[in-house]
């Protein structure tokens, strides 16, 4: 398994966020979570990239144990954490923002090799190297956020709601990016409200209820799942 996390325990001062959350990907899988607001899906990304410091459990990640290790470090072991929101640097080119990106490489010509991968995924991105970031448009400033995780040349790409504010088109759009991204070889936990396409593009999935773990399966089972078609696909049971 590329990541094993065990028992993750996180608080937010007194409040627990995340209770024994237990789950596993592996090399190659898109895993998705799923869940509604407040569930932990977002504060599970954060323990794993090291924006917050879990009070108990384990996460291993390529055999390596990283559970409270700084964010810096993390990155340089190879995952990469697209967040919530896309947070780019608004008054920074796309370039740039991409630069920063890499700032874990040390070879010009790897990083090079990396632009070039996401502008063929992004042709958008390559139309506007020398546009500020903030003044693209939201689907463009996702691809942004993207392609400056994928500059690091992560095994494990954390993706933080990435269909959020996107107009339908556009989600397909980015949705068929996601999947691209995961044929090229990147392995890929999704964290995603919009679970009728997390669903449709994961091998499998967890679905997280008040910071805990409430169901887990195969993608294709839990979209014919009954609780998860009524709570999280819109159906009604009646």
């Amino acid at each position: 398994m590329l990541l094993i996390v065990d028992k993750l325990n996180v608080f937010y001062g007194p409040v627990q966020a995340l209770r024994e959350v237990s789950f596993t990907v592996a090399e190659g899988e898109i895993v998705s979570l799923i869940g509604a607001n407040g569930a932990g899906k977002s504060t599970t990304l954060r323990a794993l990239s090291g924006v917050v410091r879990p009070s108990a459990g384990s996460i291993v990640h390529a055999g390596k144990p990283i559970a409270g290790l700084p964010s810096h470090r993390i990155a340089r072991l190879g995952i990469a954490h697209v967040p919530e929101g896309r947070g780019v640097f608004a008054n920074m080119s796309v370039r740039e923002n991409l630069e920063m990106g890499a700032y874990t490489r040390s070879s010009r010509n790897e990083v090079e090799e990396s632009f070039d991968r996401v502008f063929a995924l992004f042709p958008r991105l390559a139309e506007r190297t020398g546009q500020l970031a903030g003044t693209l448009s939201g689907g463009e400033q996702q691809m942004l956020a993207i392609g400056r995780g994928l500059v690091q040349r992560p095994d494990l790409l954390l993706l933080d709601e990435p269909s959020m504010g996107l107009s339908p088109l556009l989600v397909s759009e980015i949705f068929r990016m996601i999947v691209e991204i995961n044929k090229a070889g990147t392995t890929i936990l999704l964290v995603e409200q919009n679970a009728s396409m997390a669903l449709a593009v994961a091998d499998r999935a967890y679905v997280l209820e008040t910071g805990e773990i409430a169901l887990e399966g195969k993608a294709s089972d839990l979209r014919e799942n009954p609780k998860v078609r009524a709570a999280y696909l819109g159906d009604v049971i009646g």
